[in-house]
This record gives C-alpha cells, sequence and structure tokens, in this order.
C-alpha cells in the first residue's frame, strides 16, 4: 500500500487519483472552516504560493466531525475557502478522517504517522479538551482535531505528522527538506 493507491473526490466533483502527486511533496491536511484553527488557511496557502512551483502540493479534506465545525455543503466549503481565503490548493469533498466510517487515505496515514502528542502554545489546551470532553478522541492514533497535517515525500513516504498546535509557517523547514 502507498500513498499513490489512493483516491478522492474534489469539490467540482472529479475523481483524482494520488498518483498525480508522484514526485511531489505533498501536505495531506483535514479541515474545517468553523474551527479555531481555522485562520491556518491563510498559512497553508502561503506556503502553497512559495513552494508549489518547486514541486509541492497540499490537499484539504473537509471534516465535520469535530463539534460540527464543517456543517456546509461541499459548495458552502469551497466557497468559504476561496473567498475568506483565496485557497487555490485542491480541496476534496467533506468526509470522516477518523472512526469506522474514516476515509481510507486517514487510516492509512494514521498508521503511518501515529499520534506522538500535542506541542506548541495551545498544547496543553488541547489535551485537556480532549481527555474531558473527548476521551474517545484522545485514545489511539487517530486524528485529534481539525488541521492535523502529513507531510509526504517526493517518494511517497508519510514524512512527518504535525497536529494542529503546529502553524503552518511553523513546518516550513521541514519542508524545504524534501524539495
Amino acid at each position: 500500500m502507498s500513498i499513490y493507491d489512493f483516491k478522492a473526490v474534489n469539490l467540482d466533483d472529479e475523481e483524482v487519483s494520488f498518483e498525480a502527486y508522484r514526485g511531489k511533496v505533498l501536505m495531506i491536511v483535514n479541515t474545517a472552516s468553523k474551527c479555531g484553527f481555522t485562520y491556518q488557511y491563510e498559512g497553508l496557502q502561503a506556503l502553497y504560493d512559495k513552494y508549489n512551483e518547486k514541486g509541492f502540493e497540499i490537499v484539504g479534506f473537509p471534516c465535520n466531525q469535530f463539534m460540527g465545525q464543517e456543517p456546509g455543503s461541499n459548495s458552502d466549503v469551497k466557497t468559504f475557502c476561496s473567498v475568506n481565503y483565496g485557497v487555490t490548493f485542491e480541496i476534496f469533498q467533506k468526509g470522516d478522517v477518523i472512526g469506522e466510517d474514516a476515509q481510507p487515505i486517514f487510516k492509512y496515514l494514521t498508521s503511518e504517522q501515529p499520534f506522538k502528542g500535542f506541542t506548541g502554545e495551545k498544547a496543553e489546551m488541547m489535551e485537556n479538551m480532549l481527555k474531558t470532553n473527548f476521551p474517545q478522541i484522545w485514545e489511539g492514533d487517530g486524528v485529534k482535531w481539525n488541521f492535523t497535517k502529513f507531510l509526504v515525500d517526493r517518494e511517497g513516504n508519510v514524512v512527518g505528522r504535525f497536529e494542529p498546535t503546529v502553524d503552518p509557517q511553523d513546518i516550513e523547514k521541514e519542508i524545504e527538506k524534501y524539495l
């Protein structure tokens, strides 16, 4: 199994094979429009603008599993991302990233890069919130919240996992390593 074995349907109802990303550095992010981390769209777009010509791609997967923070339709997501953050990287249709119905790509990503804990200034807050309010999410290696970011190198290896408490600009040096 490899990252290139997966397919997803984008917001334009087109099926995209991840084979299209072969040879590129890829960041895969689960997203939401009404999350405390939604501001990260801006940083993601900035990274995409800076490194896309060097072979860097970002793909977003909207998810409504974390406190209903992506309640709109796929069309709403597309409009929100474009109007509010000028997002030009690929966004796929909404789907689950945890649990029995999780999209296969997220099952794969979390098996390749298990949860190692939160870092950054919001780490303690996130850990306490999950342990107290969502112990079922806290357990295991699954995605813990919106804006979990996975980094894939040019050979298709999942080489990094960055929790929502890590802002996109703080991953820049890691991205540069693989470009």
